[in-house]
């Protein structure tokens, strides 16, 4: 009888049991891990890769390479409108700068749905959709389906502790323009301005464009009628017809944008000092404002002065130097109309810098195919010009 309960195993299979599902990352060293990191950059990206995993929480935040993407610029002065009486909010648009006075950029446009879990990383506002864009009129509602965060740069990065090398990208460029006018600039920044070069056209033809041929044969008729030869000189007509008045527009109003972009940018440098380089661009390519680790160490101990106007940084008494040319003809083929290069830098360190004069830092601001523009300009004569504080 016991024998017949007993199992009878020479028939019985034993199988091993499976071993559980490895995960590959885990084999990864951390020093990796965050090779890739600063490889994606993107915060966006790293507030995702911040939500997998308590071991990606803990490295996100130890990344050297940043990049935040601006969204959406929100007016202190809109947010405020609402509570503002309309004889108070018609003195605010008096006192109004030109460009970017009272401006917060906001870091938004975050659907909260997809991705609650990045909410516990970066410190937000909450928006129902319902609510405007303006930060004052957030709903307040705990429940946040189908909402949208926004967070300024200062709070997205709040959490970054070893950024080395960071980019802010705004979503559009300050100054707006006729999509046929060239204008680009870039300004490298310590406490104030050290210099800042102006590129501007007042058209730009691409070999591509429809009326390429034409413009060439009707530029080309004119140069023959006049029987000129372009020898570097500014023609008579550039000082009667506006053209210099125009470029010190041009000049100015980059200047203006720039002063901006370095005071919104205080908070961020001096929270984090283990940054070695910052750049402020924008998706149109107009500007870029540069700053490297001396002049980020030259911020933090000696404060920016602000011009009283407005919201941005004081800028001092320029030296300018200024090239023109009626017509250039890139290598590529582009035409610019009316080319012309302004290089300003504070008149109190001019003496200082002896390559102002030959254009050497100024012909190498730019990308292509507008940094061969820039060389070809500084070739020409140089015209000389001064600057108050503003």
């Amino acid at each position: 009888m016991m024998s017949s309960i007993l199992p009878d195993l020479t028939t019985t299979k034993i199988h091993p049991l499976e071993p559980p599902p490895v995960d590959r990352f885990d084999h990864l060293p951390d020093s990796l891990l965050l090779i890739i990191f600063n490889f994606i950059a993107d915060v966006k990206s790293l507030g995702r890769c911040s939500s997998v995993s308590r071991r990606f929480h803990s490295l996100v935040p130890q990344v050297h390479n940043v990049l935040v993407r601006v969204d959406c610029v929100i007016s202190d002065d809109d947010a405020t409108s609402s509570s503002s009486s309309p004889s108070s909010s018609s003195s605010h648009d008096k006192s109004r700068a030109p460009f970017l006075n009272l401006f917060r950029i906001v870091f938004g446009s975050i659907v909260v749905k997809p991705i609650q879990a990045i909410g516990s990383f970066f410190g937000n506002k909450r928006l129902s959709n319902s609510s405007s864009v303006m930060l004052t009129s957030s709903s307040g509602d705990d429940d946040v389906s189908g909402g949208v965060m926004h967070h300024s740069p200062t709070q997205v990065l709040k959490n970054f502790n070893e950024i080395k090398f960071l980019k802010i990208e705004l979503p559009s460029g300050e100054l707006g323009i006729d999509d046929d006018v060239l204008l680009r600039w870039r300004a490298d920044f310590g406490s104030t301005l050290d210099n800042c070069v102006m590129l501007g056209a007042s058209s730009v033809i691409y070999p591509n464009s429809s009326n390429y041929d034409k413009t060439m044969l009707d530029n080309n008729a004119v140069n023959a009628s006049n029987g000129n030869e372009d020898n570097g000189s500014i023609p008579e007509s550039f000082y009667t017809n506006g053209g210099l008045k125009l470029r010190v527009v041009w000049t100015i109003s980059s200047l203006i944008a720039a002063s901006a972009r370095h005071y919104l940018l205080q908070s961020i440098i001096c929270e984090h000092k283990t940054l070695d380089s910052l750049v402020l661009t924008d998706a149109d390519g107009q500007g870029v404002l540069c700053m490297n680790r001396e002049q980020l160490e030259e911020l933090r101990v000696k404060p920016l002065s602000a011009s009283s106007a407005s919201k941005r940084t004081l800028v001092p008494a320029l030296n300018m130097r200024l090239w023109y040319a009626p017509y250039l003809e890139l290598p590529d083929g582009t035409v610019l109309k009316g080319a012309t290069l302004v290089a300003t830098r504070p008149s109190d360190q001019s003496s200082v810098h002896k390559d102002v004069s030959d254009g050497l830092w100024a012909s190498s601001a730019f990308e292509e195919p507008f940094g061969t523009a820039a060389k070809m300009l500084v070739k020409r004569r140089t015209y000389c010009l001064e600057m108050n504080s503003f």
